[in-house]
């Protein structure tokens, strides 16, 4: 099984793009995802969307914006709000992650292998075949 994060961006408009993906397929939704982080001292958080997987292909795509929501926490964001409307309209619970952030890791494709890795660990995502 390939498992991929699609990055959409960094939460701003990308985010409705997000939701559109959410609500137009319901049914592929497995989990609704906030990874909180600071980045630059400041909190942040990302959300995503783990998709089931294709049938055929084995793909299962992880739809993110990356770090550009304020961490809902301490700032109240729109952003953010919207995210949490479409977890309830699909219901699924936010599943909250603590994480490092991207910068801490050399390249995207660094921090994308250490999110796929918790996400297995806590069998959110099925380990390879």
């Amino acid at each position: 099984m390939i498992q991929r994060f699609i990055e959409l961006g960094e939460g701003y408009s990308d985010l409705y793009e997000l939701l559109i993906i959410g609500k137009t397929m319901k049914d592929r939704v497995e989990h609704c995802l906030a990874f909180h982080t600071i980045k630059n001292d400041t909190s942040r958080t990302s959300v995503a969307l783990v998709m089931k997987p294709t049938d055929p292909g084995d793909f299962q795509p992880i739809y993110i914006c990356r770090e550009g929501i304020p961490y809902p926490e301490e700032k109240a964001s729109k952003r953010y709000e919207l995210f949490k409307e479409l977890a309830e309209e699909l219901n699924k619970p936010i599943i909250d992650m603590a994480v490092k952030p991207s910068t801490y890791f050399g390249e995207k494709d660094l921090f994308y292998q250490h999110l796929i890795g918790i996400l297995r660990m806590n069998h959110l995502i099925p380990p390879l075949h």
